[in-house]
C-alpha cells in the first residue's frame, strides 16, 4: 500500500508541475510539449537531485520507477495510436513531387552528417557492446526525425493549413513521418541483433504484419468505421475492441522484435479517416493520455536525463556539435530540395526551419536507444537538449522569417481580401470579436451604424476566432481546424444574412482564424487590417465580477486602436444618444462615434451631457461647447443638444439621464468612474445601473484628437447632399 500512495503522489506531483509548467510556456508563445518536457527534467537529477538530493530520492525512489515506467509505456502506445490516427493520407496528396523531394532530402542529408558525426562520438560516448552501425543508425535516425504533430498544431496555430507552405510543410512531415519510422525500425532490430544480416528475418516479418495490417485489418476497421456511421456513436464494447486491437498490434510488433509503439501507431494509421470515426476515438482518448499518461513519460524521461554529465567544457562542446548537426542537416536538406523544386527563398527557408522542429517524437525515440543501450546517458542527454532546442526555436524563427503579414489564408480568405483589393478607397474599417455569432446580432448592427456609408467608403470586419486549448487537442489539428472554421464560416453568413438593412451587408467582411490567445490575436489583427476602431461586446470573466474583465478588459487596456465595448440591454432602435463629455482623448471618441451614426440616420438626435464641477464655471462650459457646435452643420446642430447639470455625483446624472435614451456612449475617464487602468468597481456600476445600452470608448492615442477631422469630413458630406451631388 505504501508503494500505491507513493505512486500516487508522484503522479500528482507529476501532473500538477506539467501543467504549471507547460502554461508558462505557453504564455510565451512555446509548445505546451516544451513545458512538459521541462517540467519532466526539473523533477530529475538534473535540478530537483541536485538541489535537494535527500528530497528527491525520497519522492522518486529506484524502486518507484519500474512502476512510472509501465504507465508511461502505457501512454506511448496509445500516444503513437493517436498519431497515427492523425496522420491523414490526405497530407500525402498535396504538392507530392517537391513534397517526396524535400521530406527524402531532409532525411538524407541530417541522417548522413549524424552518421559522421557518429565517427566521433562512438569513441568518446559509446561502448563496444554496440555495434558501430547501430550506434550511427540511431544517431542518423535521431537527426533526422521530424515531430508532425508538434508541426501540425504550429502550422494550425499561425493559420498556414490552408496555405502552399503549410500544406507542403504538412504533406514533407508526413512522408518523413513514416520513412523516419522505418529507419528507426530498421535500426532498433540491428542494434537487438548488433548485424545487418541478423536484422533482417525481423524486418521481413514487419513487412509481413504491416501487409496483414494494411489488408484484413483494414477490412476489419471498414466494418467497425460502418457500425459508427449507423449508430454514430462508439459505444464502450467497441471501445473496448478498439483499445484492445491497439494493445494486440503493440504486443505483436514487441514480439516481432521490433518496438511496441509501431504497432500502435500502426493500428492508428490504417483506421478508416471517416471524420467522425476519427474525431470520436480521438476525443475519448486524448484527455486522459494528454493530460495523465504523457507527463509521466516525460518525468521517466526527465529522471533519466542527467545534465550534471555535462560536467566539462568538451562535453559542452560535443552538445553544441550535436545540435549544430542536427539544426543544418534539416535545414540544409530541406532548404535546398526545396529551392530545386521551385519554391521561393522565404517559403524555403521556413519550411526549412518547420522540419526542425522535433518535440515528443525525438524524446521517443531517445528513451528507446537509452533501453537498448545503443545510447549512453550522456549522449541522451545532449540529445534531449538537441530536442528542446530545435522544438523551441521553431515558432519565432517561423515568426521572423515569415510574420503574419506575408501569411496567405484560405482560399475563401483570399477571394474576400481580392474583393476587398477592388475598393481601393475604403477609409475606415472597424473590427466586430465575434465570440457567438447566434446573439450577437445586435453588435453587429451597432458596426455598421457606425460604419455607415455617408462619411467614406468602410468595412466591417467581424472577426471570429477559434481558440486551440491545447498543443495536443484534436481540435488543433489542420483537418479539424478546417472542419472547425467552415462551421463557423456558415454561422458567420447566416448572421451576415440576418442585418438590416439588405443593403449594408455588402461592406461586411468576415475573418475567421484560429489562434492560441484571443485578446492577442485580436490586437495583432487589428494592426494588420489597419483598423480604425474594434466594436466588442462585454465578457463576465469565469472568476470576477467585473463585466469588463478578463479578454475584453486585456483588449481595451493594451490594444493598439481603438476600441468600443457594447453592453446591450436588448435596444434595438439606435434613435437617441447619450454622450457625457468631459473634453478628454476617449469622450471625444465616444463624440466621434456619436457623430457618425448621426450622420448616418437622419433620424437620430444627439444629447452631450455636461457635469460641472465645483472648479468649472457654466460660462467655461457654454465656450466650450459653443466652440464645438460652431463647427458643426447647421442639419447636425438641430438634433444635437447640450445638457449641463450641477452635482458631486456624475456616475449617478449619467444613470439617470440614461433612462430616456436608446444608448449612451462613455468614454474611460475618471469622470465616470471608468478608467481604463482600474476597470474595477465603478466600471461594473455604471454597466449595471445604466438603462439603455452602454459604449464604453477608450482612445488609443493619448495625443492625437481625431474630432476635428470627422467635423471636416461632416461638413464637406452635408455640402454635398445639399448641392445634390455624392450622396444617394
Amino acid at each position: 500500500m505504501q508503494t500505491v500512495i507513493l505512486i500516487l503522489v508522484e503522479v500528482l506531483i507529476v501532473i500538477g508541475l506539467s501543467r504549471l509548467v507547460g502554461l508558462g510556456f505557453r504564455r510565451i508563445k512555446q509548445p505546451l510539449v516544451i513545458g512538459e518536457i521541462v517540467a519532466g527534467i526539473m523533477l530529475g537529477p538534473s535540478l530537483l537531485g541536485w538541489l535537494a538530493p535527500e528530497q528527491a530520492a525520497a519522492l522518486f525512489p529506484a524502486t518507484a520507477i519500474p512502476f512510472l515506467n509501465v504507465l508511461s509505456q502505457l501512454g506511448l502506445i496509445f500516444f503513437m495510436f493517436l498519431i497515427g490516427l492523425e496522420l491523414d493520407p490526405k497530407y500525402l496528396k498535396g504538392q507530392m513531387e517537391v513534397a517526396v523531394l524535400t521530406s527524402h532530402v531532409s532525411i538524407l542529408v541530417p541522417f548522413s552528417m549524424g552518421t559522421l558525426l557518429a565517427l566521433l562520438l562512438y569513441p568518446l560516448v559509446s561502448n563496444t557492446s554496440v555495434s558501430f552501425t547501430a550506434f550511427a543508425l540511431f544517431l542518423g535516425a535521431a537527426m533526422s526525425i521530424t515531430a508532425f504533430p508538434v508541426l501540425a498544431r504550429i502550422i494550425t496555430e499561425n493559420n498556414l493549413q490552408g496555405t502552399r507552405l503549410g500544406t507542403l510543410a504538412l504533406t514533407c512531415a508526413a512522408v518523413d513521418d513514416v520513412t523516419a519510422w522505418c529507419v528507426l525500425a530498421v535500426a532498433i532490430t540491428v542494434a537487438k541483433t548488433n548485424t545487418m544480416s541478423g536484422a533482417l528475418p525481423t524486418i521481413f516479418s514487419a513487412l509481413l504484419y504491416i501487409a496483414f495490417m494494411v489488408t484484413v485489418g483494414r477490412w476489419f476497421l471498414q466494418r467497425v468505421a460502418t457500425y459508427h456511421e449507423r449508430t454514430r456513436h462508439f459505444n464502450q464494447f467497441a471501445i473496448a475492441m478498439i483499445y484492445g486491437g491497439v494493445i494486440i498490434s503493440a504486443l505483436i510488433t514487441e514480439t516481432i522484435g521490433v518496438h511496441l509503439i509501431f504497432g500502435a501507431f500502426l493500428m492508428g494509421a490504417v483506421m478508416p479517416k471517416k471524420p467522425e470515426v476519427v474525431r470520436e476515438l480521438a476525443q475519448k482518448t486524448e484527455d486522459f493520455v494528454l493530460t495523465v499518461l504523457l507527463p509521466i513519460f516525460f518525468a521517466f524521461s526527465g529522471l533519466r536525463t542527467q545534465i550534471g554529465l555535462l560536467n566539462r567544457p568538451i562535453l559542452w562542446i560535443l552538445c553544441a556539435a550535436v545540435v549544430a548537426v542536427a539544426i543544418s542537416g534539416k535545414y540544409i536538406g530541406t532548404y535546398v530540395a526545396a529551392r530545386v523544386g521551385g519554391i521561393e527563398k522565404r517559403e524555403a527557408s521556413a519550411l526549412g526551419w518547420l522540419m526542425n522542429t522535433r518535440g515528443l517524437t525525438e524524446l521517443i525515440v531517445l528513451n528507446i536507444g537509452l533501453e537498448l543501450k545503443v545510447i549512453s546517458p550522456l549522449l541522451f542527454t545532449m540529445l534531449v537538449i538537441m530536442a528542446l532546442v530545435t522544438t523551441f526555436m521553431t515558432s519565432p524563427l517561423l515568426e521572423w522569417i515569415y510574420p503574419k503579414k506575408l501569411i496567405k489564408l484560405n482560399d475563401m480568405d483570399r477571394e474576400l481580401e481580392e474583393e476587398t483589393n477592388l475598393e481601393p478607397d475604403i477609409s475606415y474599417r472597424i473590427l466586430v470579436p465575434i465570440a457567438n455569432p447566434s446573439t450577437q446580432k445586435g453588435l453587429m448592427q451597432l458596426a455598421i451604424a457606425i460604419a455607415g456609408s455617408r462619411l467614406q467608403p468602410a468595412i466591417v470586419h467581424p472577426l471570429s476566432l477559434i481558440e486551440l486549448e491545447e498543443n495536443y487537442a484534436f481540435s488543433s489539428t489542420p483537418a479539424e481546424a478546417d472542419r472547425l472554421i467552415q462551421e463557423r464560416r456558415s454561422r458567420m453568413s447566416e448572421l451576415i444574412q440576418s442585418l438590416e438593412p439588405p443593403q449594408t451587408r455588402q461592406m461586411v467582411r468576415p475573418i475567421i482564424r484560429t489562434t492560441k490567445n484571443v485578446a492577442r490575436e485580436t490586437d495583432q489583427i487589428a494592426v494588420l487590417e489597419q483598423a480604425n476602431l474594434i466594436v466588442m461586446g462585454w465578457h463576465r470573466p469565469a472568476f470576477s465580477t467585473n463585466r469588463l474583465g478578463g479578454r475584453v478588459g486585456e483588449i481595451l487596456s493594451t490594444g493598439r486602436v481603438d476600441v468600443a465595448v457594447f453592453i446591450d440591454k436588448g435596444r434595438e432602435r439606435l434613435e437617441t444618444l447619450l454622450v457625457p463629455y468631459s473634453a478628454n482623448i476617449h469622450d471625444e471618441l465616444g463624440l466621434e462615434i456619436a457623430l457618425r451614426l448621426l450622420v448616418n440616420s437622419e433620424q437620430r438626435h444627439l444629447t452631450i451631457l455636461r457635469v460641472a464641477s465645483g472648479d468649472q464655471t457654466h460660462s467655461e462650459l457654454d465656450y466650450e461647447y459653443k466652440t464645438m457646435m460652431e463647427q458643426l452643420p447647421s442639419a447636425l446642430r438641430e438634433r444635437t443638444n447640450l445638457k449641463i447639470i450641477e452635482t458631486a455625483e456624475p456616475i449617478q446624472a449619467v444613470v439617470e439621464a440614461s433612462a430616456t435614451v436608446d444608448l449612451t456612449i462613455a468614454g474611460t475617464s475618471s469622470a465616470w468612474g471608468i478608467q481604463r487602468q482600474t476597470l474595477g468597481r465603478y466600471t461594473d456600476e455604471i454597466a449595471i445601473q445604466c438603462h439603455s445600452s452602454l459604449l464604453i470608448t477608450r482612445r488609443c492615442s493619448q495625443v492625437t484628437s481625431h474630432l476635428a477631422s470627422i467635423l471636416s469630413a461632416t461638413n464637406a458630406d452635408i455640402n454635398k447632399d445639399e448641392s445634390g451631388v455624392g450622396v444617394s
